[in-house]
């Protein structure tokens, strides 16, 4: 079954104390101890990220491998993303993140591994990337519709509720149709699509919410969907 699990934001970047996000994307492999793929090319491949990915997951039972484009560990690229259970893509600049993607053909390699059922998962630029158009924010708070790679229908925003840019902006570009309708996903918040349609919402931190939103002949709509929480 063809899997993607979108972050708001939250996981072992963002919560470093808090694995319940991770640990339920873990749970989403047949694998008994699933090889996880960490690609941090939205953060220009940081060496302190793929140490601190390498770190938290080292405590799970999985293994953990990274993709960095810039020193790419196989000259088969389409092998070694297709030999793993699970992708984890990172935060960061949305656009370099698609760029470089497209520029090295990992974008089709990524199609062809969520069609034979590798989950893929990742939050902010590594949420927004799998719709077919997302929400990116510069550092002025300036908001622009980014065309993503069209896995999943719709539009998305993360940082929801943690910063007010991406809020207003995803209304901003939605009341000026430069944005189709979506959903708005707090940090901590987790929506997983399973063969195409919504299967759960899910959070970390009780309180935290995602969204359907819409432009309901003018004015936007917001729709909350409550998350099960994933703590006791």
């Amino acid at each position: 079954m063809k899997q993607i699990i979108a972050l708001g934001g939250g996981g072992f970047s963002m919560e470093p104390d808090n694995p319940l996000l991770d640990q339920y994307i873990l749970r989403q492999s047949a694998a008994r101890t699933p090889k996880v793929c960490f690609i941090p090319t939205a953060s220009g491949d940081a060496e302190g990220y793929i140490q601190g990915f390498e770190h938290a997951f080292g405590s799970h039972d999985c293994i953990p491998f990274h993709l960095a484009l810039s020193r790419p560990p196989s000259a088969d690229l389409e092998d070694y993303v297709l030999d793993k259970h699970i992708v984890y893509v990172g935060g960061g600049n949305t656009e370099l993140l698609l760029t470089t993607w497209r520029e090295t053909g990992l974008d089709r390699i990524l199609r062809k591994a969520w069609e034979q059922g590798v989950v893929l998962a990742g939050l902010s630029a590594g949420s927004i990337c799998w719709y077919e158009q997302g929400v990116s924010c510069d550092d002025t708070g300036r908001a622009e519709a980014i065309t993503g790679l069209g896995f999943i229908p719709g539009s998305h925003s993360p940082h929801f509720d943690a910063e007010p840019a991406y809020r207003h902006g995803f209304r901003e570009l939605l009341s000026t149709g430069l944005i189709g309708g979506g959903v708005g996903v707090d940090d901590g918040v987790g929506i997983h699509y399973a063969g195409g349609q919504i299967h759960q919402v899910i959070s970390s931190r009780p309180g935290a919410r995602a969204y359907r939103v819409e432009n309901v002949n003018g004015g936007i709509r917001e729709t909350e969907m409550i998350p099960a929480y994933l703590g006791a």
